[in-house]
């Protein structure tokens, strides 16, 4: 079959000044504004990277999809841009809307459709080259235990499974760290050179970022 030619993106994070990583946030607008100001982030200078599900469950999905046109946001895709993409596709929206995503029906058109289309362009895998080492940021896993540059992965497994962190799997080699959201958990958790910061920030938990430069 052969992988979508996006399916892995790599960025020289060392062009900017800070990098940051953020768990899901799901239509949180004012709370990842806020998180940012406390961080004192620069959009000048400053990355944010998102671990995906940038949309649903929470009050500002649409204002949530239009920061990934903004050049100091990258984001891989999660499993409900996927659904939402999937919806666009087929016309069937009903296990999307029944996950969070029935805003759509309710925001303004065509510019919602038009925010949507643009995360056809969000690569599953995103390969970070900072300072300090390569970071690999995906939505749920990288369903390999070592990591490769455009290595054949099963890109469903990418934005849903979640049988390495359940079975508290080993770390994956071919990289130094590890990013993944997609499982909200009540604290961030490290495990080995695998690091997991969902922590239900749509759910009342907090909003996890991290600097990883």
């Amino acid at each position: 079959m052969g992988l979508p030619d996006n399916a892995y993106q790599r960025v020289e994070a060392t062009r900017w000044r800070h990098v940051w990583v953020v768990g899901d946030i799901h239509g949180s607008f004012s709370l990842l504004m806020a998180k940012l100001r406390l961080c004192h982030f620069d959009p000048w200078q400053d990355l944010l990277v998102s671990v995906g599900d940038v949309i649903d469950r929470g009050p500002d999905s649409l204002r949530c999809l239009k920061l990934l046109r903004k050049r100091w946001i990258i984001a891989v895709r999660g499993n409900h841009e996927q659904m939402g993409l999937d919806a666009l596709a087929t016309g069937e929206q009903f296990l999307w809307f029944m996950n969070g995503g029935s805003w759509f029906a309710q925001a303004e058109q065509p510019a919602a459709t038009a925010a949507l289309e643009t995360c056809r362009q969000l690569p599953w895998i995103l390969e970070l080259r900072c300072q300090n080492g390569i970071h690999v940021i995906a939505h749920a896993d990288y369903p390999d235990d070592n990591y490769q540059w455009q290595k054949e992965v099963d890109l469903q497994r990418v934005l849903w499974d979640r049988t390495r962190l359940m079975n508290k799997g080993n770390g994956i080699r071919g990289a130094d760290h590890f990013w993944f959201g997609h499982t909200p958990l009540r604290q961030r958790l490290d495990h080995e050179n695998l690091h997991y910061i969902d922590t239900g920030a749509v759910f009342g938990g907090e909003l996890t970022l991290v600097q990883l430069q």
